[in-house]
């Protein structure tokens, strides 16, 4: 009885200690959170945190703890316009180039304008194709606004976000 009883602890402590290396916990307990709401949006903020680690790779980035929104939205629109195209730009977020993809493209005077955040225009071209290729690798991390005119009318608006 006394070997079992042996056995029976060692196995306990054993399964214990090696139980407790593998164990991961949350590094950082925050103070409070929660979300905000008002005439300009919405927000979700976390207090509490002191230090995270930001990681890059090849196919994005990642900060360990933080929270981030995935927001993609359309901010103009011509009804009109809309019903005879379809209008779409892919990968949003990005990192290096924006595809924009036009539906039922009628080559008219279709041009886009791309602009940072404080409205300066940062690059506009003529579109050609039903689908074209915008380089953003140039440019900071931040949100941009990409808008397509059909002359001097602007049929579509996208905001851009630049990891």
């Amino acid at each position: 009885m006394t070997t079992i009883l042996k056995h029976l602890k060692l196995s306990a402590l054993f399964f214990l200690c090696f139980g407790l290396t593998i164990v991961q916990a949350q590094e950082v307990i925050p103070a409070t959170g929660g979300n905000a709401t008002g005439n300009g949006g919405s927000i979700s903020y976390t207090i509490g945190q002191i230090v995270y680690f930001f990681n890059t790779g090849p196919n994005g980035s990642v900060a360990q703890g933080v929270q981030h929104p995935f927001d993609i939205s359309v901010v103009g629109l011509n009804e009109t316009e809309k019903i005879s195209s379809q209008y779409s730009v892919y990968p949003n977020p990005t990192n290096n180039y924006l595809t924009l993809k036009i539906e039922n493209f009628k080559a008219a005077n279709l041009f886009y304008q791309l602009y940072d955040i404080s409205g300066r225009l940062l690059d506009s071209k003529k579109l050609s194709d039903n689908e074209t290729k915008i380089e953003v690798g140039y440019l900071t991390p931040s949100i941009y606004f990409l808008q397509i005119f059909n002359g001097n009318k602007e049929i579509q608006a996208f905001k851009i976000i630049k990891n």
